[in-house]
């Protein structure tokens, strides 16, 4: 069988007058792009816009460089997100579009409006049925992913402390589903106190968007007849005494994630890429990034959503880690060469990619095609 291309370029520029934003360019040109029809179609341009106060999230001159590429072959594009479970400043559409805005992603910054895919109360959503789905039938995603004629994600690579790592599926599975479809996908399981370590400081409570949480006798407690397994409290709580129920739960999610993946892409032209820079253990979600546990290391576009993945992760697996990181304090405890489990123990992020491949959305085997 035939490996699936993904094409790489390193963060070195060679003179004065090269910029990375034009090295992009040429990476995502030599990847195909153009060989795409985007006359007279709606491109969503899938996004993380970064939560207020995190600074690890894309710098949007990468957005506007696609763009601009993309109006130039005829298409008409949008960047786009669906708002989140947990409080912030994306859980509805006006606070979502002020962040994108306060972040940098303005159409006169980007070349291109912003919308918010779910709408103003995270409801505007589309029904799409899941071929070959396991444990979703029918995704529940954002309108305007729904409606988009070509779909591309442009995602930064990092750790995530439930997925293993954000990348091309969990922003597009994770994040094109629409705030019912991610309580779909976190509902396989709920996270406990270890009251040994909780010092009922509260932050797990304010971070709790489903009243869930409570303070008592300066212990915190879970209701799990009100929690959705979003995992918001787990990131929060910085004395790690929350931790999700890793009986199944975590492979199931990952799983789910290919499913709503496949269900946004099936049927469309699509195209992804991942820059793996400012690699924070996790999720931009946070108010806040830790420091990044591995050097920068480079930009990645393929037609495969597996493949492209599957690539960073091996890249950043290979890459030294950045002293005084929490990848270095945690990594002697480890025999294995996986940093993203090192980071977060009970990760499971190969179930996505396996899943994900078996649903024939892509393949795991790629071939790395170097671009200067």
């Amino acid at each position: 069988m035939e490996k699936s291309k993904v094409f790489f370029t390193d963060m070195r520029v060679n003179s004065a007058a090269d910029t990375l934003p034009s090295k992009f360019s040429r990476l995502v040109k030599a990847a195909g792009i153009e060989k795409l029809d985007f006359k007279d179609k709606f491109v969503a341009i899938k996004i993380h816009f970064g939560e207020p106060g995190n600074l690890a999230y894309l710098r949007p001159q990468y957005a506007a460089a696609l763009v601009d590429i993309i109006k130039k072959l005829g298409g008409k594009p949008f960047l786009t997100d669906c708002n989140t479970l947990y409080v912030g400043g994306r859980k509805n559409g006006l606070d979502h579009l002020e962040t994108a805005y306060k972040n940098g992603f303005s159409p006169y910054a980007t070349g291109c409006q912003v919308v918010i895919a779910d709408g103003i109360k995270g409801t505007d959503e589309a029904h799409v049925p899941v071929k070959g789905g396991e444990y979703v039938k029918e995704a529940k995603i954002g309108r305007a992913l729904a409606d988009a004629d070509i779909i591309i994600s442009l995602n930064h690579f990092k750790g995530h402390e439930m997925a293993g790592f954000g990348g091309c599926l969990k922003n597009i599975g994770m994040g094109g589903g629409s705030r019912a479809g991610k309580m779909e996908m976190h509902s396989a399981g709920k996270p406990s106190v270890n009251e040994s370590k909780c010092v009922g400081c509260g932050i797990c409570k304010k971070n709790c968007a489903n009243n869930a949480i409570t303070i008592e006798n300066r212990k915190a407690h879970i209701n799990h007849d009100n929690c959705v397994g979003c995992g918001s409290c787990v990131g929060a709580c910085v004395k790690d005494a929350i931790m999700p129920d890793f009986n199944e739960a975590l492979d199931v999610m990952n799983k789910k994630i290919a499913e709503y993946t496949k269900a946004i892409i099936d049927g469309k032209p699509n195209f992804h890429i991942n820059i793996a820079v400012d690699i924070s253990p996790y999720c931009d979600c946070y108010g806040g990034n830790d420091l990044a546990v591995v050097p920068n290391i480079g930009m990645f576009a393929s037609f495969d959503p597996v493949a492209i993945d599957v690539a960073s992760a091996d890249m950043v697996n290979k890459m030294p880690v950045i002293p005084g990181s929490l990848l270095d304090e945690k990594i002697h405890e480890c025999d294995h060469h996986d940093h993203f489990k090192t980071i977060s123990p009970n990760t499971k992020w190969q179930a996505a990619t396996d899943h994900a491949e078996k649903l024939g959305i892509g393949k795991k085997d790629y071939e790395l095609v170097k671009v200067k």
